[in-house]
């Protein structure tokens, strides 16, 4: 790939999506970038270039932003996020909520969904202690392809067996032929639309917690501030944030803390464990 065209495609992804691309991954763009050419017949990465600089067509932007995309996510990832969910962050925001009985979620960057599925699952499996109040999980993603995949709650033999628990499986999906299918119950209760994170967050409402994990990463530390802050202002002075295990807001915003005893859990600091649960998880 030509040096000027590595500079372009780059660019526009940076602008696009937040993603930033250092010449030595030229590689994965080739990589990924190979099939949207081909998709929109043409021969090669230097027609492709040529065509995104003379022809300013949407759709054929969007194919090579999401080709960037990187979709990777799997049941309880991670699985310590979860244990502070359960044994934590619900029991503490069900106490400050009870007056409302209300508790909003988002699953940032959800790729395919297997996140706020896999809360949904928790959440129902508490079904008797949460009767009367209205929990809502918001899934969302750059990526229309992603959204569809989450909307329809079908993944393959092996995207259920990475993380998710077998009575899980048994209890929470219906097989579809040689797929699965969560169940239209847990459909129900997370709902997914297309998001940019670099765009206006004030329609998607006020959240009590958000999971914006390994997401981070893929951004230089300006976008990273303009992210953080942008979901801090989003959030009530209790509310929470997860983050991924190599991501931090250390040196990047002053509007989240660390969780005390926490690992990647942070707060604006309004959000305090009881010193019964710190050493819980």
């Amino acid at each position: 790939m030509r040096v000027e065209d590595f500079d372009m495609f780059s660019t526009l992804l940076k602008q696009r999506s937040g993603l930033v691309l250092t010449r030595d991954k030229a590689y994965l763009l080739e990589s990924r970038l190979m099939p949207v050419a081909r998709k929109w017949n043409m021969k090669g990465l230097e027609e492709l270039a040529v065509t995104v600089r003379t022809r300013k067509d949407e759709a054929l932007l969007r194919d090579i932003t999401e080709a960037m995309t990187t979709n990777e996510s799997s049941f309880f990832r991670d699985q310590k996020p979860f244990d502070q969910f359960k044994q934590i962050v619900l029991p503490k925001m069900m106490e400050a909520r009870a007056a409302k009985r209300s508790i909003r979620i988002w699953s940032a960057a959800c790729s395919s969904g297997q996140e706020a599925y896999s809360l949904a699952m928790m959440l129902s499996e508490d079904a008797a202690k949460l009767a009367g109040w209205r929990i809502e999980i918001v899934g969302t993603d750059i990526s229309a392809e992603m959204v569809e995949r989450s909307k329809s709650g079908i993944y393959t033999q092996f995207e259920v067996q990475r993380g998710l628990p077998i009575q899980m499986l048994v209890k929470h999906f219906k097989q579809q032929g040689d797929k699965w299918q969560i169940s239209q119950q847990l459909r129900q209760m997370a709902s997914f639309r297309e998001f940019n994170l670099l765009g206006d967050l004030s329609g998607l409402g006020q959240f009590d917690i958000v999971f914006c994990r390994n997401v981070l990463i893929y951004f230089d530390q300006p976008t990273k501030t303009k992210v953080l802050e942008a979901i801090a202002r989003q959030m009530p002075q209790d509310g929470v944030l997860y983050l991924g295990g190599a991501e931090t807001v250390l040196g990047i915003t002053d509007r989240f803390k660390p969780v005390e005893g926490q690992r990647g859990l942070y707060s604006l600091g309004g959000f305090q464990v009881p010193s019964g649960l710190k050493a819980a998880v």
